[in-house]
C-alpha cells in the first residue's frame, strides 16, 4: 500500500479486511487496528463501522454473522449474542441518573437502537444494538466501570 498523495484515487484492499473480518471470528476479538505505509485499517464487529484512514472515504461493513439461538452458557462472553463494549468508561443504563433504562431483559430491540450509555473521557456515548432480536441477559448495573470488550449484555 503506498502513501496516497493529493488528488490520488484511493486503494481499498479488499483481501486485507477479509483477513481480518476472519481473524475477529477465530479469536473472538470484537475489534482490530493495523497501520502500514500510512493507511491505517480498522474492522470492528457489533455495529461499528468498518473504516479505512488515510485521507480515503470509509469501507462499508461486512454482513454481520448470523447468530444462532441459544440459552445456556456459562462464559456470557462466548454466547453468540453478546453485546460487548468497545470502550473503556462508565456505563450507564438510562438517559440520567434514576431514568428509565434505554432496555430491559425481554425488550425487543431493532439494530442500532439505543442499548446504553458508555462515558469516556467526559463524552456520553451511546451503544446501539449490533442486530434485532430480544435482550436476554443484563451484564452490568447502571454506573459501572467497563472495560474494552466487556460483555455488557446479551441479545438473542
Amino acid at each position: 500500500m503506498a502513501k496516497q498523495k493529493p488528488g490520488q484515487e484511493f486503494a481499498v484492499d479488499h483481501e486485507l479486511i477479509r483477513e481480518l473480518a476472519g481473524l475477529l471470528d477465530e479469536t473472538g476479538l470484537t475489534e482490530i487496528e493495523i497501520e502500514r505505509s500510512g493507511q491505517r485499517v480498522r474492522v470492528a464487529r457489533g455495529g461499528a463501522i468498518t473504516q479505512v484512514t488515510a485521507a480515503g472515504p470509509a469501507v462499508p461493513q461486512l454482513p454481520p454473522p448470523t447468530i444462532p439461538s441459544a440459552t445456556n452458557y456459562a462464559d456470557p462472553g462466548k454466547h453468540p449474542g453478546v453485546v460487548t463494549s468497545p470502550m473503556v468508561g462508565t456505563a450507564y443504563v438510562g438517559a440520567s441518573p434514576g431514568a428509565k433504562p434505554f432496555v430491559d431483559v425481554g425488550s425487543k430491540v431493532v439494530a442500532g437502537e439505543t442499548l446504553l450509555i458508555i462515558e469516556a473521557m467526559k463524552t456520553m456515548n451511546q451503544i446501539p444494538a449490533p442486530r434485532a432480536g430480544t435482550v436476554t441477559k443484563i451484564l452490568i448495573e447502571d454506573a459501572q466501570p467497563v472495560e474494552f470488550g466487556e460483555p455488557l449484555m446479551i441479545i438473542e
